[in-house]
């Protein structure tokens, strides 16, 4: 892998059963959302429909661990939801999912239609090897409010990805920041599908099968790689 990745034992301690794949690309070519991507979207709204059957994202065994999982690491799931969970709760309403562009729309068609937490980041921003750990409290998290850079510091405790130059994604996966964040301009990625028990292992294998297939028929020529469970 291109990018080490890392799960210290204190996550792993604290959450027993996570697991992720990670689906490396390159040679992509990415732009504004297009009717395909739009489609695409739609169809993963209507796939969570079909598997939630009237229940409510949270209602879900995958989401209820999840929520489980950041109350054990200290924060509140239903004010900082996971991604997944808060992604299906869009899809599900009025306004649907939000068009952001090919790569973005992309991922988050694959983790609306399987509900499973799924990040893309752009691989020529990451520094170093990629680290899911509890924070201490002093790492940095760069992020943007107002139009403006601003600072933050993740809780002491809280799980969160990052890598040498400072926190790239908070609360787990609730909140990228935009540092590694792709852009219209990103050529190479690194896709993060994560699960927690009672998902099966296989079908968050099959998430990112399916993940790898879409970015081939959006990205002609690029070269993906899955990489097995860990």
């Amino acid at each position: 892998m291109t990018i080490r990745l890392t799960v210290s034992d204190e996550v792993r301690a604290l959450v027993p059963g996570s697991t992720h794949v990670a689906v490396e690309a390159d040679g992509l070519v990415n732009g504004p959302s297009t009717e395909g991507t739009s489609s695409l979207l739609d169809d993963a709204a209507r796939r969570l429909a079909g598997r939630l059957a009237g229940r409510a994202p949270h209602e879900d065994p995958h989401m209820a661990a999840w929520r489980a999982a950041y109350t054990a690491f200290g924060s509140k799931p239903s004010r900082t939801r996971n991604s997944a969970e808060a992604l299906a709760r869009r899809a599900l309403s009025e306004a649907g999912l939000p068009r952001i562009n090919v790569l973005v729309d992309v991922y988050n068609a694959i983790s609306v239609a399987h509900l499973i937490p799924v990040g893309g980041e752009d691989t020529d921003h990451i520094r170093g090897a990629m680290r899911l750990v509890r924070a201490t409290g002093d790492e940095e998290f760069v992020t943007v409010a107002g139009g403006e850079k601003v600072v933050e510091h993740p809780d002491a405790g809280e799980v969160v990805w990052r890598d040498d130059a400072g926190v790239t994604c908070r609360r787990w996966n609730w909140r990228q920041g935009p540092r590694t964040g792709l852009t219209e301009e990103s050529t190479a990625a690194l896709f993060l599908l994560e699960s927690l028990a009672p998902m099966p292992v296989a079908e968050v294998e099959a998430a990112g099968a399916e993940l790898a297939e879409l970015l081939q028929k959006f990205s002609p020529g690029a070269r993906i790689t899955v990489h097995a469970p860990e």
